[in-house]
C-alpha cells in the first residue's frame, strides 16, 4: 500500500514536485517524521502511538513545541501490569497548555492532547463561543485497575497512565461546560462537545463518549492503546 502511494505520488507530480509537496505537506504521508507543530494528517494517530516505543523521542517534541510540560519519575508497582516509565506532568511549566491542574499521563497521551487542544478544541471553542478554553476538568489518567473496575479481566489502559478521562472545560468568561450537563440536546455547549470528541479520534486509539455507554455519560475516554496495528481505532 505505501509503495502504491509512492509510485502514484511520483508518477502524478514527478519527482521533484512530489518531495517538495512532501515537504510541505509531512502530515499527508506515513514516512514522515512526526512534529507536532504540523497539522493532523491520516497518519498522525499512528504517528503518536509509535512513540510509546521511544520516550525520548517523545519527550523531545514536547520540549520543542513548547508546551511546559516536564517528565514525571517513573512509577513502579509490585503489581506488573500497572506503572509506568515515560510519564509526562503535563503543564507543569511555563508553555503554551492549558491548566489541568496535576495531571500525569503518558507521554503519547501528553503528546496527542496538545495537538488536540491546538487543533480541535480552542478552533471549537472560538467557532461556538468566541472564546478559548483556559482549561480542563477531568478524572485522571493513571489508576491500577482492571477494566470497569473488575475483579478479573485485561487491565484499563489508566493502568499504564496510557489513558485520559476529560470531564469538561473551563471558558474564559468563567463559563463552565461539563459534559455530563451539556452533552444531552442540540445546543451550542452539545455541539461543541460533539466536535471536540469526533476531532480527538483523528489523535487517540480509542475515543469514547455519553455515546458509547452508560459508565461514560459524564466523560470522554482517550486513549493510545499499545499493541494495536497500524490504522485501528475505535471512536464512539
Amino acid at each position: 500500500m505505501l509503495v502504491l502511494l509512492l509510485v502514484s505520488g511520483v508518477l502524478y507530480l514527478g519527482w521533484d514536485r512530489f518531495r517538495a509537496f512532501e515537504a510541505e505537506h509531512p502530515e499527508y504521508f506515513p514516512w514522515t517524521p512526526l512534529s507536532l507543530g504540523d497539522p493532523v494528517g491520516a497518519f498522525t494517530d499512528d504517528k503518536l502511538a509509535a512513540l510509546a516505543d521511544d520516550a525520548p523521542h517523545c519527550r523531545s517534541l514536547l520540549a520543542k513545541a513548547r508546551t511546559g510540560d516536564r517528565p514525571a519519575p517513573p512509577r513502579r508497582l509490585s503489581e506488573p501490569a500497572c506503572g509506568y516509565e515515560d510519564g509526562i506532568e503535563i503543564g507543569s511549566a511555563e508553555g503554551t497548555r492549558l491548566a489541568y491542574g496535576r495531571l500525569v499521563t503518558s507521554c503519547p497521551v501528553a503528546a496527542a492532547l496538545a495537538l488536540w487542544e491546538r487543533e480541535t478544541l480552542q478552533p471549537a471553542a472560538q467557532k461556538h463561543f468566541g472564546e478559548r478554553v483556559v482549561a480542563i476538568d477531568h478524572f485522571g489518567s493513571f489508576s491500577c485497575r482492571r477494566l470497569y473496575g473488575r475483579d478479573e479481566g485485561p487491565f484499563s489502559e489508566h493502568a499504564t497512565a496510557d489513558a485520559v478521562d476529560i470531564a469538561g472545560f473551563r471558558m474564559e468568561s468563567g463559563a463552565t461546560i461539563p459534559i455530563v450537563r451539556d452533552w444531552p440536546g442540540d445546543g451550542r455547549e452539545a455541539r461543541f462537545l460533539r466536535e471536540v470528541r469526533d476531532g480527538a479520534c483523528d489523535l487517540f486509539r480509542t475515543v469514547l463518549s455519553p455515546d458509547y455507554n452508560e459508565a461514560h455519560a459524564d466523560h470522554f475516554h482517550f486513549d493510545m492503546a499499545a499493541g494495536r496495528p497500524a490504522g485501528w481505532s475505535m471512536c464512539r
